[in-house]
C-alpha cells in the first residue's frame, strides 16, 4: 500500500523511483530494525560494524527509498480490548480497487489490506472488541460499499505475530 504520488494534474499514479541496490549491512540493518525498531543508532551502528554516522545515513536512504515504511509498535490486541479478529475477503466490482482501498483505509478496525489473486478479490485483517462489532463491522460498513458485491469472514482462534523473527534477507 505505498502511497502513489500523482502527475501535475492528470491525475495519473506516478510510479515510485526504483530502490537503490541493498548491499549486506543494509540487510543486516533490516535484519536489526525487525527485530527491534527502537534500536538507537548507536546500537545499530556498533552491531554492523560502520559508524554512527554511516549507519545514520544508511537508515535515511532506505526510508528515502521506501524500503523501510516506517516504524510501529506490535499490539497485542486481546489485552488492549480488540478480543475478536478475523480475515474478511472481499469480492469487488472490477477496476475499483483504489476506490475501495480508500474506504477501507478509513475503517479503524483495519490492520492489514490487500489486493491479491484468486477465488476473492480484497483481503483484510480487522480486529474489533467482540463478535458483536466484528458483525456490524461486516454487515454494516463493509457490505454498504457499492463496490463491495460480496464477503466471506475466516474467524481467527489463535494467533502469532512473527514480526519479531525477521525473514532472511
Amino acid at each position: 500500500m505505498a502511497s502513489e504520488q500523482m502527475a501535475d494534474g492528470s491525475g495519473s499514479p506516478v510510479p515510485d523511483p526504483a530502490a537503490r541496490p541493498l548491499d549486506a549491512i543494509d540487510r543486516d540493518i533490516l535484519q536489526l530494525l525487525l527485530k527491534d525498531g527502537r534500536a538507537s543508532i548507536r546500537s545499530v551502528a556498533e552491531q554492523v560494524h560502520v559508524s554512527r554516522a554511516n549507519a545514520y545515513a544508511r537508515i535515511n536512504r532506505l526510508i528515502e527509498d521506501r524500503v523501510i515504511r516506517g516504524f510501529g509498535a506490535r499490539v497485542n490486541h486481546e489485552r488492549a480490548g480488540q478480543g475478536a479478529s478475523a480475515y474478511i475477503t472481499l469480492k469487488i466490482v472490477q477496476n475499483t480497487w483504489r476506490t475501495v482501498r480508500e474506504q477501507l483505509r478509513r475503517l479503524p478496525e483495519a490492520s492489514h489490506i490487500a489486493l491479491v489473486s484468486g477465488d476473492f478479490d480484497v483481503l483484510i485483517l480487522v480486529h474489533t472488541e467482540d463478535n458483536r462489532a466484528l458483525r456490524e463491522l461486516v454487515l454494516t460498513k463493509l457490505q454498504s460499499i457499492p463496490e463491495v458485491l460480496s464477503t466471506r469472514t475466516l474467524l481467527v482462534f489463535d494467533e502469532e505475530d512473527l514480526e519479531g523473527s525477521a525473514p532472511d534477507l
